[in-house]
């Protein structure tokens, strides 16, 4: 009997999945974080490893997978992991920041569960709270299309990751310390290129002894080559000796190609290039990441290199690196390059129909919100960071699961659209957006750094950016037609950037500075979008049967079980009845 049940059950779980996700297929990941100790700058330090690596491994998944993702949280600390760029369709449950989910308590687990639905690019995953991708948990996540739709070049000869990002041999615990003190980050220790340090390009400005990362290639082949951003709040150009870079896709969208000698990737943001191994190989080249927007003469040493080695290479890299953009005097370059990068609108993306048959441009404008970032502020005694002078304090309660269990006070929907005379204060305050609007956010930067703005859940069009206030005039330079549409976007210092978006994806989604001082300061927000209408569960799925419970629900939270798969799914005879559930309602709307 009791296997004639076991089978039973197998074939509801099949039957269950069918009817929920489709034909489409699963890719199961389990990913532990701990720490380990290393010495990518030649100083012993511990940093945050996934299963066992730094950085953590690369998953690659195909469009419409459904992911399922084992966390198993071996640190000292709460963790949450999130998912840059992915959007989540209908289950900001899966999101893995502070205002969407309760965090993963030390030496628990927890599963995430989600679809890569109608999805393409280069992305990466990392440790969303406490300053914690200061100190690694990050790693590559790659969404493939689907054979039967074709790719807008030929097919590369191979696949390479690149992780590029600013770093500290001091810990993310010191750092965080640092700005609870009132205290600003210092400047890097260096820039360290796939977890490593740089190769020993200059006897003085690096040590002996430094661990470097060498890019095994073969002359005449085309590689894709997909470079992260995963640093803690500096821009870096990216650079490889003596190589064009063929720019194909950004963040989930193809771009139109074009070459570049060097790129400038701000912190969050994801590009991928085609590189063609075309040179004469007489010596290795240098893969260069090396610091912007800062006095290049005292940041010299904080600067990533790797080593490109061709399989007939005569000899190791020699002289000094490529040159850097000289544009210190000229700040229109780094905007021309920003507003060079288009759409492919001719191109398919995850389905076989051209990506820019959204005509952005001629849909009218339901709101407009005006987001703007001054300089880190003194409030009641504590350093904060804001926008629109509110400092963003995370709710005890997700604000979602305190919206199902009716828990009042947890949030406020008055986040003002534009700044107000008044001073600045500490609130959890957000967006109470439209679902289905379309809107216009400006983002004005008044501080003295460039930064990145990041919104969970959707990409935007970068319709426009300038120097200086923004006013209604600007919108005359908006791009309406190929602006490209991406989730991560640069604000230079005493400038701004306006991106459209349209608000199909229910949920509660953050916006925030991707600059890790900026954010664990307080800068950022919500957008709460939900459907009136929907009493079925049509645009948004319901609270996952193994969602952790906070603040104000705290009670609700069981003991961690020790088995995987009551841990997902909880007892049989619950998830027997749910298969019954879903079975009545899958019956009724057919």
């Amino acid at each position: 009997m009791g296997s004639i049940m076991g089978s039973l059950f197998v074939c509801c779980i099949a039957m269950l999945f069918t009817l929920c996700f489709g034909a489409d297929p699963f890719a199961n990941f389990e990913l532990e974080y701990s720490y380990i100790t290393v010495s990518p700058l030649g100083v012993s330090q511990q940093v945050i490893a996934v299963n066992g690596k730094f950085p953590g491994p690369v998953l690659n998944v195909t469009t419409n997978y459904n992911v399922v993702v084992s966390v198993k949280n071996e640190l000292d600390e709460n963790l949450l992991v999130t998912w840059s760029g992915i959007q989540m369709r209908r289950t900001s449950w899966q999101d893995g920041v502070l205002g969407t989910n309760c965090p993963i308590p030390a030496k628990w687990n927890f599963t995430y569960q989600f679809q890569v639905k109608d999805q393409i690019g280069s992305f990466f995953y990392f440790p969303s709270i406490n300053m914690q991708r200061a100190a690694g948990g990050f790693g590559s996540f790659i969404v493939t299309n689907r054979n039967i739709i074709p790719i807008p070049f030929s097919p590369p000869d191979g696949d390479i990751v690149i992780t590029i990002g600013d770093w500290y041999t001091r810990s993310h615990k010191a750092l965080r310390k640092d700005l609870d003190d009132g205290k600003k980050l210092a400047m890097p220790d260096g820039v360290l290129i796939n977890g490593k340090g740089p190769y020993r390009y200059n006897n003085t400005l690096v040590p002996d002894g430094i661990d470097y990362e060498t890019i095994n290639v073969d002359p005449g082949k085309t590689y894709r080559v997909r470079v992260h951003n995963v640093g803690s709040s500096t821009c870096l150009n990216f650079r490889i000796q003596n190589h064009n870079l063929l720019l194909v896709e950004t963040e989930g969208y193809y771009t139109s190609q074009q070459n570049y000698t060097s790129v400038d990737i701000h912190v969050g943001q994801s590009y991928t290039f085609l590189v063609t191994m075309d040179q004469n190989a007489s010596s290795d080249y240098y893969v260069v990441a090396s610091a912007r927007f800062v006095n290049q003469t005292i940041w010299q040493k904080v600067t990533g290199v790797a080593v490109l080695h061709y399989s007939n290479s005569k000899g190791k890299a020699t002289g000094p690196l490529p040159d850097p953009p000289n544009d210190v005097y000229d700040t229109s370059y780094a905007l021309n390059q920003a507003m060079s990068i288009r759409q492919n609108v001719s191109a398919s993306g995850a389905r076989p129909n051209p990506q820019g048959s959204f005509h952005y441009g001629q849909i009218n404008v339901t709101d407009v919100y005006l987001l703007k970032s001054v300089p880190p502020v003194s409030i009641d005694g504590k350093l904060r960071a804001t926008y629109n002078g509110i400092s963003f304090k995370n709710p005890a309660t997700p604000m979602r699961l305190a919206d199902v269990y009716y828990v009042k006070g947890d949030y406020k929907l008055d986040f003002p659209t534009k700044p107000m005379n008044r001073p600045s204060k500490v609130d959890t305050s957000i967006i109470n957006a439209t679902y289905k609007g379309f809107i216009e956010v400006v983002l004005q930067n008044n501080d003295t750094v460039v930064q990145s703005f990041h919104m969970d859940g959707y990409s935007f069009f970068v319709v426009g950016m300038g120097f200086g206030e923004w006013t209604e005039n600007n919108r005359g330079s908006y791009n309406r037609w190929d602006a490209i549409s991406r989730s991560t976007t640069q604000v230079f210092p005493g400038g701004w950037t306006a991106v459209l978006l349209s608000l199909d994806n229910v949920g509660v989604w953050n916006l925030r500075s991707e600059n890790l001082d900026r954010w664990y300061l307080g800068q950022e927000t919500y957008m709460r979008i939900i459907n009136p209408e929907d009493h079925s569960n049509k645009t948004e799925l319901p609270v996952p049967e193994n969602v952790l419970y906070c603040g104000a629900l705290a009670s609700k939270q069981k003991k961690q079980k020790t088995s995987s798969a009551t841990s997902i799914f909880g007892s049989s005879e619950l998830y027997f009845t749910l298969l019954l559930v879903f079975s009545a309602v899958i019956s009724l709307l057919c």
